[in-house]
């Protein structure tokens, strides 16, 4: 090799990959990670591009360090390379071979398949840090960038709704009725498809808030757990959702994962949610 090492990354989907092992191996030998120059070369699909590829190398003595699935494509590359002389580093292959033997099972050979992973688990990262951020009516400037508001009294379920939902990858704003406290205005300028109506009938919540109060140690005969009270907010929770114009879904007898897949077959048809 020259003072100017070239390598040739070669790969069906961006390269990335093979880019990121291409480095690795450079940074034992200093001096030519210094001077190296990478050139990727992506989304290969054909003979053409990898006869192409090697004519390059092969002009200034460069190495090539590929990531393709398709075996077609793979072999044809390292027969190539071995004809012509050009050191060809097969990344991908030779793993994938291995785990075939161990997991007696195909790969799919579809490119890109960890960068959709990846794109995957960031979303739902991304969906649990919103629905954090935006709970309980912390922020209302959350209801005009979520994909889907919750909007009920307490202890509707609205938190761990919130996350469930997160976990599909949906941005979740949720927002709690109370009479003394008028609602943001915020849930009158977005869409009503994306607004989610909690309602629970009054014995229901009734016994739920009951419980609440035991568990932090605090008698039952607060106006928090008491009928007439819950009653109240219930009808100005049914005044509110009629303004809005939104769905409503009755959470009394059901588990979050219920009520999340409700919300989920509603808004899959829904153009406004574009994570789906």
């Amino acid at each position: 090799m020259d003072n100017h090492p070239v390598v040739y990354v070669l790969s069906d989907s961006v390269g990335e990959t093979a880019e990121l092992v291409i480095k690795a191996g450079l940074s034992q030998f200093s001096v030519e990670y210094e001077k190296a120059k990478i050139n990727r070369i992506p989304y290969v699909e054909d003979q053409k591009t990898i006869d192409e590829a090697l004519q390059l190398a092969a002009e200034c003595n460069g190495i090539i360090g590929f990531t393709l699935v398709d075996p077609k494509l793979r072999s044809y590359l390292n027969e190539k390379s071995e004809e012509m002389g050009i050191e060809a580093i097969d990344i991908m292959g030779p793993m994938m071979d291995a785990m075939e033997r161990v997991f007696e099972n195909k790969p799919q050979l579809k490119p890109g398949l960890i960068h959709q992973l990846d794109e995957d688990y960031f979303k739902r990262i991304e969906a649990i840090e919103f629905a954090v951020k935006y709970d309980d009516g912390k922020d209302a400037r959350g209801i005009l960038r979520a994909d889907v508001i919750l909007i009920g009294v307490s202890r509707t379920s609205k938190t761990p709704l919130s996350q469930y939902l997160a976990m599909q990858r949906i941005k979740v704003a949720n927002v709690p009725i109370v009479p003394e406290v008028d609602p943001p205005d915020e849930l009158f300028q977005v869409d009503p498809q994306k607004c989610f109506g909690l309602s629970i009938h009054a014995e229901k919540l009734n016994e739920v808030r009951k419980e609440r109060l035991k568990a932090l140690g605090l008698g039952d005969q607060a106006s928090y757990a008491n009928i007439k009270r819950i009653r109240e907010e219930l009808n100005y929770f049914d005044k509110v959702v009629r303004r809005i114009g939104c769905d409503v879904i009755d959470v009394s007898n059901k588990a979050v994962e219920e009520t999340a897949n409700s919300i989920l077959s509603k808004i899959r048809n829904n153009s406004n949610i574009t994570n789906l």
